[in-house]
């Protein structure tokens, strides 16, 4: 097993280190401001970010999945609601195309989706339907031309601005009646609008919305994968979103140790520096092992999803007609999914830990949103739900050592 990388991606990563130091005032600001932050596709876009892992072919940059999770674990350190739109745009909206979508998907959209011109969106949650998404009761019917699209899906990042929206929905009746598909749906088809969902507790300029679908028409070309397949598609995605919030996670804990750090060492009570009291100390030493210890799980799930993205790819090659049913994909898919979940609730339990720690070290200092520690500590709240609450990800992983005749849900 090795996180070696070339000088080629090390310079792709200074690219991004460069971007995130650029911006960060100004997505303070933004973030005080509850706005998003408009320099993020231009800027990321100059150097390739917004298409990372996405092949060559379709204009991306064609990186493996250890470089594109580098990259987030960095974008990370400025916050999770940055690291959070390049989630919904790429691990929860690029990654889904390039690997579910047909050739003639891939070229109409993904392009767009590399350079900014389109901006993607996830949309799977529904207000009676999070954690276990085969509840959803958005529908769909076949019309023979077309699909008409009924209901409402919420919490949906990137829901302001995307043009393009990844969207499951279950079959009214018909040929599959209560199965779920995924569909790729235009930000502006008709029947479709979009709210802003507002008053969060943190992730302020990451832009979450509502939206609605009111007979809303979608082009039988834009079904995504196989009719009744969107389940299957869905949860393949959560890999990859969960991959990508533990990395985002380990740039909170990298953040989260330099402020408290550059504080600790300046700031003097009881006639010594903060740094040399024994309990803070303690919170110093907790904090370098969550972030060590979370680091090591995504760069092993990053290598684990790699080797199925891989897979894939090579039977594509071999077989136009293939379908993920042989035992060897699942076992893939099943290590990818296993170790995601583990870093995933590791991580984002670890980031909640070391934010925590490093608010009450700052104590009134970080008790403003001007504080970066306290963004932080409020926005790694929430990655402790999204994506798989942490308490199905627990029951997930003891289903996995117990057997599926021990699942709890």
């Amino acid at each position: 097993m090795s996180f070696v990388i070339s000088d080629k991606q090390k310079t792709f990563l200074k690219e991004v280190d460069d971007i995130c130091r650029s911006i960060r005032q100004y997505e303070e600001k933004c973030y005080l401001e509850e706005r998003l932050n408009e320099k993020i596709i231009p800027e990321f876009g100059k150097i390739g970010m917004l298409g990372c892992p996405i092949s060559r072919s379709y204009g991306g940059l064609g990186y493996d999945i250890l470089t594109y999770i580098l990259a987030i674990e960095r974008i990370g350190e400025e916050g999770n609601s940055l690291r959070t739109f390049f989630s919904a745009h790429t691990s929860i909206g690029q990654m889904v195309l390039q690997g579910w979508a047909d050739e003639d998907q891939k070229s109409e959209y993904l392009p767009k989706t590399c350079d900014g011109r389109s901006i993607m969106a996830f949309a799977l949650t529904e207000p009676m339907a999070g954690s276990d998404p085969s509840s959803m009761v958005m529908k769909f019917e076949d019309r023979g031309n077309y699909f008409l699209l009924k209901g409402k899906k919420h919490w949906i990042g990137n829901g302001t601005c995307a043009k393009v929206v990844t969207t499951y929905a279950k079959e009214a009746d018909g040929s599959h009646p209560g199965k779920i598909s995924a569909f790729i749906v235009d930000g502006d088809s008709d029947g479709i609008s979009t709210e802003e969902m507002i008053n969060k507790l943190g992730l302020l300029t990451i832009k979450n919305a509502e939206i609605y679908f009111d007979n809303c028409v979608v082009p039988k070309k834009n079904l995504l994968g196989l009719k009744g397949q969107g389940l299957n598609i869905a949860y393949s995605a959560l890999i990859d979103g969960k991959l990508s919030v533990a990395a985002g996670a380990v740039g909170v804990m990298t953040d989260c140790l330099e402020e408290s750090v550059s504080y600790w060492t300046a700031r003097e009570q009881h006639g010594s520096p903060l740094a040399k009291k024994q309990l803070i100390q303690e919170h110093l030493a907790r904090i370098a092992v969550n972030i060590e210890s979370s680091r090591w799980l995504v760069y092993r799930a990053a290598l684990a999803r790699q080797n199925l993205h891989d897979y894939v790819e090579q039977l594509k090659t071999e077989d136009h007609q293939w379908h993920r049913n042989n035992k060897d994909y699942y076992l893939l898919r099943s290590d990818a999914d296993n170790l995601s979940t583990i870093a995933k609730f590791h991580a984002s339990n670890s980031a909640f830990d070391s934010a925590n720690r490093s608010v009450q070290i700052f104590g009134s200092y970080a008790y403003r949103k001007s504080n970066r520690v306290a963004r932080h500590f409020l926005d790694s709240r929430a990655i402790t739900i999204y994506e798989g609450t942490n308490e199905v990800l627990e029951l997930k992983m003891a289903s996995k050592i117990l057997g599926d005749n021990y699942r709890a849900y």
